[in-house]
């Protein structure tokens, strides 16, 4: 009898193992198939690593994802694939109303993208201006929220407040429980704070403060869009770089060798 309940006992575990590996795969699978896309512009890849990010931040295809400003829509590209048989996409883009002629320009691609790609047939916009317009999702409702490369362009804004007001709307989308991703560009520790006001470059201690004042716990950070090659102290900020390159023709052979921007990885989130 013992050894039956043994046998029936692993044979159990087995199976356990064998659906949980097939489930994840097909999460990796959902996820792998949105990147090879041929549709998207994937010479980004080499300096944003998409699929390592979303691992990291716990992406799975079944869950409800809101991407904060996702402006032309690179990592909607993705997500929205991914996301669109099982889960759901909230793309919390420029609100309509916006005075300012590029967020109107900005929105209207988008639209236009969404409207021309079957890709994008189950996606959910929203707006969302870190001052005013502040229902990404409702209440509690999601499972991730992800920021890329945004908190610089909140905290440079005249309201000093704008910054951790975006986090708290953040918090105010997201189950209990729930994940806040952010890629941002790192400004190195020792320099100078006023250097956040023009640069494009955040200290990672400060977006870490603000997400902590918002209600967030920061759970891992990673070095997955680190790049060593970036100095941070460039003519034009971090818009020197690729792919702006504001300086033009201006010595872009050595901006293009250094590439993207020094990132910060951040995981965080709301408590249970």
């Amino acid at each position: 009898m013992k050894f039956a309940l043994k046998t029936l006992l692993v044979a159990t575990l087995a199976v356990s193992s064998t659906i949980a590996v097939a489930h994840n795969h097909g999460h990796d699978s959902a996820l792998k198939q949105a990147v090879k896309a041929t549709e998207r512009n994937a010479e980004r890849d080499q300096y944003r690593h998409p699929i390592e990010t979303l691992t990291f931040f716990g992406f799975k295809p079944t869950m409800t994802v809101v991407e904060i400003a996702p402006g032309d829509g690179w990592y909607a590209d993705i997500l929205a694939p991914a996301l669109k048989e099982q889960g759901t996409y909230y793309a919390a883009h420029f609100p309509a109303d916006s005075s300012v002629g590029y967020y109107q320009r900005s929105l209207a691609g988008f639209k236009k993208k969404v409207a021309e790609d079957e890709r994008f047939s189950n996606i959910k916009i929203t707006e969302f201006a870190p001052s005013t317009h502040l229902d990404i999702a409702p209440p509690s409702s999601a499972d991730m929220v992800l920021t890329f490369r945004n908190v610089h362009n909140w905290y440079m804004g005249k309201d000093k407040e704008a910054a951790l007001s975006a986090f708290k709307s953040f918090y105010k989308a997201l189950k209990p429980g729930g994940t806040l991703g952010v890629v941002e560009h790192r400004l190195p520790e020792e320099r100078a704070d006023e250097m956040q006001k023009s640069s494009g470059y955040m200290k990672q201690s400060v977006v870490v403060k603000l997400a902590k004042q918002a209600g967030f716990e920061l759970e891992k950070t990673s070095d997955i869009n680190a790049n060593p090659l970036d100095t941070a102290d460039h003519p034009k900020g971090v818009w020197t770089l690729p792919p702006s390159l504001r300086l033009g023709e201006q010595d872009a052979a050595k901006y293009k060798a250094i590439g993207e921007s020094d990132r910060m990885t951040l995981k965080f989130k709301k408590p249970l």
